[in-house]
């Protein structure tokens, strides 16, 4: 060989978190189940106090386990919910750090939210219709509030994705609204387009009450576009929309 194979000694709470890892794979250790005690997964996998909390502290900070204070650990039920808070901090850091990533991020929104357009345009019933009514109308009546305009346009994505009834679906657009956040304030305060936007949403509405999905995807991807272009990078140097050339 060219070049050497170093073999590298790995810790012990790396072994550690493994088995602890398997156990709750295979379904020795099921949801809700409390974890051994430390001594005994000291006395079962021979190593001391300090690999079998760093191991579980890592099992904790995956949202494998849930820790209590004077209570033995027990085994999350993991969603697709759970699952996306954990990449919730690295994907924040990547967005303010990289204007391209949150152009990208703008795409993928636009590919998924269209699709979730049509699945609620095929499945909606008469109380989802309500519903979606509803946050359309909490979102007019706001007007004179912004951080309460932007939470309410938020709710009413998320709801149009909770009518596909697939728990991941709706995770992913929770997430995807979640990390454009901070911008989506920024850009409504500057751009003075809530009027339009409140117009895009009732249109995309209207196509999901007629139960016609090509006509919702279509006003969805309009609505997103036209938005999509008045983010902005929160970046020290950024000029805000209000201050840019018109």
């Amino acid at each position: 060989m060219s070049e050497t194979e170093r073999i590298t000694r790995r810790r012990l709470s790396d072994e550690v978190f493994d088995r602890l890892r398997a156990m709750i794979v295979s379904g020795e250790l099921g949801v809700g189940d409390a974890v051994p005690s430390e001594r005994e997964l000291m006395d079962r996998f021979g190593v001391g106090r300090p690999a079998i909390r760093q191991a579980m502290q890592a099992l904790s900070n995956m949202g494998l386990i849930t820790i209590s204070h004077g209570e033995r650990a027990r085994v999350c039920d993991l969603t697709a919910e759970k699952l996306f808070q954990q990449i919730d901090l690295p994907a924040q850091m990547m967005l303010s750090s990289s204007p391209r990533s949150l152009e990208q991020l703008l795409e993928v929104r636009v590919f998924f939210e269209r699709g979730m357009a049509r699945i609620a345009a095929e499945r909606a019933t008469a109380e989802d219709l309500h519903c979606l009514r509803g946050w359309l109308e909490r979102q007019r009546a706001s007007l004179d509030d912004i951080t309460v305009f932007v939470r309410h346009d938020m709710r009413l994505h998320i709801e149009i994705a909770r009518i596909s009834g697939n728990p991941i679906f709706l995770a992913t657009c929770q997430a995807l609204l979640g990390w454009v956040r901070h911008y989506h304030i920024e850009l409504l305060h500057w751009s003075g387009k809530e009027n339009v936007t409140l117009a895009e949403h009732d249109e995309i509405l209207s196509a999901i009450a007629a139960h016609d999905p090509a006509r919702a995807e279509a006003a969805m991807v309009r609505h997103l576009q036209r938005s999509s272009t008045l983010y902005v990078h929160a970046h020290p140097d950024a000029v805000s929309p209000a201050r840019q050339p018109s």
